[in-house]
């Protein structure tokens, strides 16, 4: 993953710009293909006495974004980052969740329309017995459908 961090009013040092590299590596974790995450773009600004970073993030699917601030670069640069770091935990659960839901809809539905010969009578309340005395069938001498005679 290509990393390009720009700082705007002030300097970086050596030891945040790593930081800002581990910090946005450990991303990495929540994709199946490292390749997934093509590049991030960092830009730490000094305002007064607070300092903002906005941490872009470019995927092969979309992009996220985050914006936070603090009175540090360093702590700006990880609020950001955990932004982000929910927006993809977010983003990945949604997309599983439909991936999940498409395929046990069929199979889950199918299931549970067509119950069991014997587990529709028994929900009901109801089993062979309860037929025995009905006189309009013809097992119990009632008239009940019959083949037609010639």
């Amino acid at each position: 993953m290509k990393v390009t961090t720009t700082a705007r009013h002030c300097e970086l040092d050596p030891e945040v710009r790593t930081f800002v590299q581990q910090r946005l590596e450990r991303l990495l974790r929540y994709f199946r293909d490292p390749r997934d995450l093509m590049e991030a773009h960092v830009v730490v600004a000094a305002e007064k006495y607070r300092h903002s970073a906005e941490v872009t993030l470019k995927l092969r699917r979309g992009e996220f974004v985050g914006r936070e601030q603090a009175d540090d670069p360093r702590a700006a640069v990880e609020l950001a980052a955990s932004r982000i770091e929910a927006q993809i935990r977010r983003d990945k659960g949604k997309r599983l969740d439909r991936k999940r839901a498409g395929r046990g809809r069929l199979g889950a539905s199918a299931a549970e329309a067509t119950p069991a010969p014997g587990e529709a009578a028994l929900e009901s309340g109801l089993d062979d017995e309860t037929f025995d005395d009905v006189p309009d069938r013809p097992e119990n001498g009632g008239p009940g459908r019959r083949p037609m005679e010639d």
